[in-house]
């Protein structure tokens, strides 16, 4: 069973960037597919990025699309969300998830998640 671990979260001015870092342990970080997910006060849960566990093919919630970059390093066991050029209705807490086998971008799909780390951005 894999643990995960999100950091990199904080207060960052709109256009600005920011790269959130989540780290595994208790498994093999490379048989999984990871997920960054994002929860807004008083809305549900949303997908944000997914990246197979080669990473070799991503997807991208049109929100984000073009501004957001998802990568991972199995070797670190470490995967990434670069967000640049952010906007203040990008604040949330973000958490990254795991499964098993292909992407998904539905949250009942992710068995593993982190305890999430705060992301605002100021306009």
């Amino acid at each position: 069973q894999v643990q995960l671990v999100e950091s990199g979260g904080g207060l960052v001015q709109a256009g600005g960037s920011l790269r959130l870092s989540c780290v595994a342990s208790g498994g093999t970080f490379s048989r999984y597919t990871l997920g960054w997910f994002r929860q807004a006060p008083g809305k549900e849960r949303e997908f944000v990025a997914a990246i197979t566990w080669s990473g070799d093919s991503t997807s991208y919630a049109d929100s984000v699309k073009g501004r957001f970059t998802i990568f991972r390093n199995n070797a670190k066991n470490t995967g990434y969300l670069q967000m640049s050029s952010p906007k203040p209705e990008d604040t949330a807490v973000y958490y990254c998830a795991a499964r098993l086998w292909s992407r998904s971008t539905s949250v009942y799909d992710y068995p593993y998640w982190g305890q999430g780390t705060q992301v605002t951005v100021s306009s």
